[in-house]
């Protein structure tokens, strides 16, 4: 039996290249959804009068918890063969298909690098989890029984953020570290804890990103499979339209809060650069195998790395093998991503909540490698962690109080009491 159809935006409509949705397949059966979108795990609402996010109350003598039970806008219905691709943007219905099928979407390929069903860390108290949109709301969070979507109005036009496929799965990704490594007991976690939970974020939508062929496509249409082109900071947007990749190419260490953090989303960067590098260097492997390019290149690549000769020399032989294998690149890619995704599963799954640092992840993700392939990508794996200072400076101490876009202590982390 087929799956569902939905229309997805890979990035904002607001970029030239992305005005239009892609059509995309979800995992669940066409006719088995109903209107919401809604399943057996999950129900959207467009909520009609919510005063507020879900949290704790501005006075702080209450806190509001799903389910809404309030008014609603009319969901969003199947059409008769059970899609909901027939839905055009502008209006609410087509906004919790987004939302609805972004989450499916994002989901379907993580569910398939861990193997099995990903359960909602919440799913001991509520049978499902809610979808809301809440457009008073300046952020998005995932919590306890629920992912809320806001939007963003700082540039004067309003911006649902569930119509931002970056946005809904980062949290998505935050929704699958709660699950799969859990919340850790009050006062137990340090900045690493919450600067691996951006990383892995963000990991998750740069690699859920990349299985929308339009964007795979015109990333490397615009780059020749040179993703070191990525780290120009002037040129990222423009070359990737994605606010994932241009945070995954950094060139931040730990050296850089030796002396101390504030914010756990820069204190993530060192991690999230490491593993965009093992991307790009694992690509290049794959494109060896491939014939696409050749032991020399890629060892040139890595020679030239970060000096001013890298860009006049490789972008030349990058636009060279490009042009002559470019279906060649392209299923590199998306092997390396695979591979990148099926290592970050399994190494999620055997950390520790309350004794995660960077170094235990660099190590535990070393360990998943040697099982998968016996070592072949040992070096570049741990050339990248040495590189970031990751297991070789200690982080120092929190310099601040953490800010309201802070993941510790929020609403993202609030638990019911037994």
């Amino acid at each position: 039996m087929q799956g569902t159809r939905f229309k997805l935006f890979p990035q904002p409509r607001f970029l030239e290249e992305y005005a239009e949705p892609e059509t995309v397949m979800v995992s669940s059966p066409a006719g088995s959804l109903d209107p919401g979108p809604s399943d057996e795990h999950m129900y959207t609402i467009f909520p009609i009068g919510k005063p507020q996010p879900y949290g704790i109350s501005p006075d702080g003598d209450d806190v509001l918890a799903p389910p809404w039970t309030g008014d609603i806008h009319t969901p969003a219905v199947p059409d008769e063969e059970g899609h909901f691709d027939y839905l055009e943007p502008g209006t609410e219905q087509f906004e919790a298909a987004h939302l609805f099928g972004t989450i499916r979407f994002v989901l379907d390929i993580w569910e398939g690098y861990f193997g099995r069903r990903i359960p909602w860390h919440g799913e001991t108290h509520y049978e499902r989890q809610e979808l809301t949109i809440l457009p008073t709301l300046d952020n998005a969070y995932s919590g306890f029984g629920f992912i809320e979507m806001g939007g963003d109005s700082k540039t004067g036009t309003y911006k649902p953020f569930s119509l931002n496929f970056d946005v809904i799965a980062h949290e998505v990704g935050h929704a699958i570290i709660y699950s799969e490594v859990g919340v850790p007991d009050p006062g137990t976690p340090v900045g690493e804890y919450f600067g691996f939970h951006e990383s892995a974020a963000d990991l998750v939508a740069l690699i859920s990103s990349l299985h929308f062929n339009t964007l795979v496509d015109h990333l490397l249409e615009n780059t020749h499979g040179n993703l070191y082109m990525l780290n120009a900071i002037n040129r990222m947007a423009e070359l990737s339209g994605n606010k994932q990749i241009r945070i995954a190419a950094n060139d931040k260490t730990l050296s850089d809060f030796a002396e101390g953090w504030i914010k756990e989303h820069k204190l993530s960067q060192p991690l999230t650069g490491a593993f965009f590098d093992i991307l790009v260097d694992i690509f290049h492997e794959c494109l060896v195998d491939r014939g696409a390019i050749t032991p020399e290149m890629e060892d040139l690549s890595d020679k030239l790395l970060a000096t001013p000769d890298y860009a006049p020399v490789m972008q030349e032989l990058f636009d060279e093998a490009y042009a002559a294998n470019p279906q060649e690149f392209k299923e590199a890619l998306l092997e390396a991503r695979d591979i990148l995704g099926t290592y970050l599963a399994d190494t999620w799954q055997s950390l520790d909540r309350n004794e995660l640092d960077f170094i235990h992840v660099a190590r535990t993700f070393e360990a998943v490698e040697r099982k998968h392939t016996g070592g072949r990508f040992h070096k570049i794996i741990r050339g990248n962690f040495d590189i970031r200072d990751i297991g070789w400076v200690e982080i120092g101490p929190q310099l601040a109080p953490l800010q309201k876009d802070s993941h510790a202590n929020s609403v993202r982390t609030l638990m019911p009491l037994d």
